[in-house]
């Protein structure tokens, strides 16, 4: 029986294995519904999703279960399952190839759903199908949203729902109105009528037709052209969409529906379309809040999003990936896909068996089971992969195994990720069931009993690969030189070179390369090494230690241009050495004595170079390498030879190693090519250097594990002998090495025939004694190394009285043959002091023991030496300083001048940082304490410049008062910016907010003494005392302000009122007073109250009742005035025989007759004419102080003559405009 006879439905047939939104074609619907496989993971899912769904719209709860997050990982099935919700909740018709009908519910009966409860809901649900809008998001997104794609995206689909225009939001809003209005059909026929053209097709273009637009506006809203013109250019230019604007439209459409239809936003890829903008993420939020609040639960949004990001998008920061997911936490109901969902859907769409094959199968596995699932075998490198579990396991995957789901999955997602593909792949444009699909044709013909080869899948993705890629792979297939297994086996390299699960290695390419179950593993791995040989000397593929990878042309390249790179031998040497003594010997450059417990210092060389750039050491250690020119000519005789060398030395001969020195060359020519190419500027070579530092990194970690194995295994000699050594462990071969070469080269180590356990402590003993006897003190007996003393009485003696730098004297009985510890020297030096015979010296006087000892105990200073002591500070300065620091500080320092020292240092150094601290704030703000923060600064800075702890006490106890008032500043400020901050912040605010009324205020006695207390507190250089006050002083302000306020308000309001009294009055008289009239002419002085209703400051106020007002008045007046005017002008003339005569214009008008109080005035049903209305009179307004500069030039009037002439100009100017027919304002 061949493959393709084993499955229940045959492989030829078409699989739509990629799912996008866009395509609704029939037969593309009717399969995605017919073949949807619901796995236990769905089946949770479906429930999840319909439980909420169908919850109720009176539930409280509803608002907040309106968004959906489906999540998955690459392949998992997230889109099919999104479209899939979109067919049921339309509850979608379908139609098979005979034309037969099936709504989309009907699909999912009990062989699809088991859960009666799901399909209950499910048919719930569908009672009254949804509004559906299924986009992905990315697709429907356009170059021009740049304000907010995703609002733009949501409104472009949502307006295309409706019918309306897509691609010109103000175009659709336009629409939307006409259709509110009722008139859209009556737009759409008019604008025919004028252009000739159908609007759906020709409105994309609407400016070529915008006169045809605008008289078919004025048509539908029958408007004059003038208002149709105007109302239409201000369309474009007043649209402006907000989430809450975009939410009441959704509601006004369903508003229009049926009271309990949805419409539900299907977002498929929202995930990387939003990428890690925040900005796009709470956009999102907001649009699903607003539309479950807005909508009251009959708006849903459901998306879809990677559950790797990374793999999307790159490596993203912790705070990207926190917003992202705390926006998708928003989401009421998470359904989250895994990959085990697409190896059930794989299984169960394109695997199923017949009868006949899984009984075939059957009798295979029990023939061939053990045998499989040992040929299954991969290195322990990484995570384990899946293996047969037994007989259902093997048909239900068979011709595939287990791990091919985990791996397949894995290799798309991390291809993916370091972009070796082009954009349709990143964008899943090859599905699992695609890649299976595919991979299963290639075996069809093949008998039972063949596997399916891992370098089958490449076919999924070869036509998505980046050029560079696939060009790699082509070329290879058409070189000569290589066989057809040998590109195979480079397509399955390149498929797991970024995929952790399973590395290149011999073994797991065999596992990988199988095409039967009773492969020979052996014969493959054969022909898989010649494979790899030839596929390395084409520079296809690398060799990392055992792991093979693949090599891209430009890898290729670089991977040659590493090989020509130049490295010298001094490169290697040092190298090399580095890795030897300072990664294996943990740098060490000491031994250490166990018997005297003193360190010897050890020279380090490799091949005759030193380590450390110096010649002069105790002991000498040489490491003898491959790299050695002399290597092969230095036999066992001459290493013997050699290790009597300069003295007498360590030589450790490391076995030869070929591989060994052709890593460490591979690792320095790629470290260097990597330095010499960093900035290249390429985004693809940066990344494959950074692929060749990880590789390095490596390969550096293996070259120590096999150096330690060279070093264990390694003869080792020292003055003229082989060596018999530990080789356990390094650091104990090198410590009995250096023991053998210390005990046979410092043959004057042994005159020290008492060593002091603790030398530096007797020293102090000997040199500040004040009884010499309790010493014991005897330099001729055993006790006293008499030995010791003479070699170094001698030596001393050879310089004729002239005083011995100490130093000089340490290092010489240190070295060969003495190897003194320097303890020991120092203390025979000790004891001479002590018995008389030696005296030290500095630049003055003989120095006594104690002086002498702080010199001896001060490793810095013995260069000073002749011999010199450091200075002691007084005990009754030391003890005065000691004294201060309880004043200071608050507790008694320690009592030793060192300890002295350090407790000063580490609390003016918390002082020097906080008054820095302080100084910054006042450098920026405006805070009190500036000079005393300088001052302080300069006292505290001094005192921590003087490093000598003598300067030092000896100035602490000149400047004793200095420091206390230092600390007595400190102490202020510290309080000031820990307490007492916010208090200065509420009295600066205060004064800027007072300052706006402070004239008015100063006329009040109290609010004037809070205001200067304020200020006298403010201006002070150190006002800590006072800031209690700054609260009742505040409040005292606020109260009196905000009476002063109130009382200013309502005077103006009151004068405001007035004048709309007087503009209502002229309405009421004009004879063409309208409700849409007088509030356009009385909302200005009204708007003008709310002003002054919230101002806070009096002059603004003093300003909006007077000047504002007038103008105000004025205005409305004038307004009045030309609508009268126009009134008049618009009246038909009266006709013949009309008896209505036109108002009187004299100045005694008579009165209008009255209407009885039963009669009506005015009835709208009536059929009167219209009243009458007449041109208003032209105004004069006449200005008091203009008159009263015509005929008086003072400031004055101060007679009855002056008031009598004032009189009679004006009451002149009055007579003469209302003479004129004009009515008189005064002013």
């Amino acid at each position: 029986m061949h493959i393709q006879e084993l499955f229940l439905k045959p492989l030829s047939r078409s699989i739509n294995g990629v799912v996008k939104a866009d395509q609704r074609d029939q037969e593309t619907i009717y399969q995605e519904l017919d073949e949807y496989v619901v796995t236990k993971e769905l089946d949770k899912h479906f429930r999840a999703f319909f439980e909420s769904y169908t919850t109720p719209l009176d539930d409280p709860s509803i608002a907040n279960r309106v968004g959906v997050w489906i999540s998955g990982f690459f392949g998992s099935g997230k889109s099919h399952f999104l479209k899939t919700l979109s067919y049921l909740l339309e509850n979608k018709e379908a139609f098979d190839a005979n034309g037969n009908a099936k709504r989309a519910a009907d699909f999912f009966d009990e062989q699809k759903l088991v859960d009666s409860s799901i399909r209950a809901d499910i048919a719930k649900a569908v009672r009254e199908p949804a509004h559906v809008v299924l986009f992905n998001i990315d697709s429907k997104a356009s170059s021009n949203d740049d304000g907010n794609p995703i609002l733009n995206v949501f409104l472009r689909v949502f307006n295309e729902h409706q019918g309306f225009s897509s691609d010109y939001p103000h175009i659709a809003h336009m629409e939307r109105h006409l259709e509110k209005r009722g008139v859209y059909e009556r737009f759409k026929q008019a604008f025919n009528e004028a252009s000739g053209v159908v609007w759906e097709e020709e409105r994309d273009g609407y400016q070529f037709y915008q006169d045809d637009i605008e008289q078919a506006i004025g048509a539908a809203l029958d408007l004059s052209p003038e208002a149709a013109h105007k109302w239409f250019e201000e369309s474009e230019t007043n649209f402006s969409v907000s989430v809450e604007n975009f939410c009441h439209w959704v509601k006004e459409f369903l508003e229009s529906q049926s009271a309990t239809q949805r419409m539900v936003f299907m977002v498929d890829e929202v995930g990387q379309f939003i990428g890690s903008d925040t900005r796009l993420m709470l956009t999102l939020q907001t649009l699903t809040e607003n539309l479950g609040t807005i909508c009251g639960g009959r708006a849903w949004i459901v998306v879809t999003s990677q559950a790797d990001m990374d793999a999307v998008l790159g490596e993203m920061t912790a705070s990207k990936a926190n917003d992202f997911s705390k926006i998708a936490g928003r989401f009421k109901t998470r359904l989250s896909l895994s990959s085990s969902n697409s190896d059930e859907v794989i299984r169960k769409r394109l695997l199923v068996k017949t009868d006949p094959a899984r009984a075939e199968l059957e009798g295979v596995f029990e023939a061939k089971g053990s045998i499989l699932r040992n040929q299954l075998t991969f290195d322990r490198s990484g995570p384990t992969l899946k293996n047969i579990e037994g007989v259902e396991s093997f048909i239900a995957n068979y011709p595939f195994v287990p791990y091919h789901f985990q791996l397949v999955q894995k290799v798309f997602e991390e291809i993916r990720k370091v972009g070796a593909t082009g954009a349709h792949l990143a964008y899943g444009e090859r599905s699992m069931l695609d890649a299976f699909h595919m991979a299963a044709k290639a075996v069809q013909e093949k008998t039972i009993g063949a596997l399916v080869p891992m370098h089958c899948f490449y076919t999924a993705i070869e036509g998505f690969l980046d050029t560079a890629v696939k060009r790699t792979i082509d070329q290879a297939s058409e070189n000569p030189v290589l066989e057809a297994f040998d590109v195979e086996t480079l397509r399955t390299l390149f498929m797991i070179r970024y995929v952790d699960l399973v590395k290149g290695t011999v073994n797991n390419l065999v596992t990988l390369s199988l095409t039967q179950i009773d492969d020979d593993r052996i014969a493959i791995r054969e022909q898989l090494e010649a494979t790899l040989a030839r596929l390395e000397k084409e520079s296809l593929i690398t060799r990392n230690g055992d792991e093979y990878q693949f090599l891209t042309n430009e890898e290729r390249d670089i991977t040659r241009k590493i090989k020509a790179t130049e490295v010298t031998s001094s490169d290697e040497n040092k190298e090399l050495s580095s890795l030897i003594f300072k990664d294996l010997l943990r740098d060490r450059a000491k031994y250490r004595y166990p018997v005297n417990k003193t360190d010897y210092s050890i020279g380090r060389y490799l091949d005759g170079h030193t380590l450390d750039g110096r010649y002069q050491s105790q002991l000498r250690v040489e490491v003898v390498s491959p790299l050695d020119v002399e290597y092969v000519q230095l036999s066992e005789a001459g290493c013997i030879h050699k290790s009597g060398d300069n003295g007498g030395q360590v030589l450790i001969k490391l076995p030869d190693d070929k591989r060994f020195t052709d890593e460490l060359r591979t690792l320095l020519k790629t470290d260097k090519f990597i330095r010499l190419n960093l900035s290249a500027n390429d985004h693809s070579v940066e990344r494959i250097l950074a692929d060749r530092g990880r590789e390095n990194q490596e390969r550096k970690k293996r070259l120590r594990v096999r150096l330690e194995e060279m070093l264990l295994e390694a003869d080792v000699y020292a003055l003229g002998q082989k060596l018999d050594l530990n080789r356990g462990q390094l650091n104990t071969r090198l410590d009995e090495a250096c023991r053998y070469l210390l005990e046979n080269t410092y043959n004057k180590l042994s005159q020290l025939t008492a060593l002091s356990p603790e030398p530096m402590r007797e020293l102090q003993a000997v040199l500040t004694a004040d009884d010499l006897g309790t010493q014991n003190l005897n330099l001729d007996g055993e006790e006293g190394n008499a030995q010791a003393v003479k070699e170094v009485e001698q030596y001393i003696s050879l310089h004729g009285g002239e005083p011995v730098p100490l130093n000089p004297l340490i290092e010489r009985f240190s070295n060969r043959p003495f190897g003194w510890p320097e303890g020991e020297t120092l203390l025979i030096l000790g004891r001479l002091h002590a018995a008389g015979r030696l005296t030290f010296h500095t630049a003055g006087p003989a120095l006594s023991g104690k002086e002498a000892f702080e010199l001896l105990n001060n490793a810095r200073r013995r260069s000073e030496v002749r011999l010199q002591k450091k200075r002691q500070t007084e005990d009754a300065v030391l003890n005065k300083a000691r004294n201060l620091t309880k004043e200071l500080f608050g507790q008694l320092g320690p009592t030793s001048e060192k300890e002295l020292f350090t407790y000063y240092v580490d609390r003016l150094s918390h002082w020097r940082r906080e008054l820095e601290a302080y100084k910054s704030k006042t450098d920026v703000g405006n805070f009190p304490g500036r000079n005393a923060i300088d001052s302080s600064l300069r006292e505290v800075e001094r005192l921590l410049r003087l490093d000598d702890s003598f300067d030092f006490f000896k100035t602490v106890a000149s400047q004793q008062d200095t420091l206390l008032d230092v600390e007595e500043d400190y102490r202020d400020l510290n309080d000031f910016f820990t307490k007492q901050l916010t208090t200065w912040q509420q009295l600066e605010q205060a004064l800027n907010r007072f300052a706006v009324n402070r004239l008015e205020l100063e006329k009040n006695t109290q609010a004037q003494q809070a205001l200067a207390e304020c200020e006298r507190i403010y201006r002070a250089e150190a006002p800590y005392a006072m800031l209690n006050k700054v609260d009742g002083l505040v409040r005292t302000l606020d109260e009196i302000n905000s009476g002063l306020v109130d009382e200013k308000r309502q005077h103006a309001i009151a004068r405001i009122d007035t004048r709309i009294a007087k503009v209502s009055a002229e309405i009421a008289k004009s004879g063409i007073g309208t409700a849409e009239l007088s509030n356009r002419l009385l909302h200005p002085l009204q708007q003008l109250k709310s002003s002054v209703s919230q101002s806070v400051s009096v002059a603004q106020i003093y300003q909006l009742q007077t000047e504002t007002a007038v103008e105000l008045e004025e205005e409305s007046l004038d307004t009045l005035h030309h609508a009268q005017a126009e009134a008049a002008k618009r009246q038909p003339p009266a006709p013949a025989g009309n008896t209505t005569t036109p108002a009187p214009t004299s100045e005694n008008p008579k009165p209008a007759p009255q209407t009885a109080p039963g009669d009506k005035a005015y009835d709208p049903h009536t059929a009167t004419a219209p009243a009458a209305v007449n041109a208003p009179k032209p105004v004069a307004r006449v200005r008091v102080s203009d008159v009263l500069s015509r005929v008086h030039s003072g400031v004055y009037l101060e007679s009855q003559a002056e008031v009598d002439a004032f009189m009679d100009e004006l009451r002149k100017e009055l007579e003469g405009s209302l003479s004129a027919g004009k009515r008189v304002q005064v002013r």
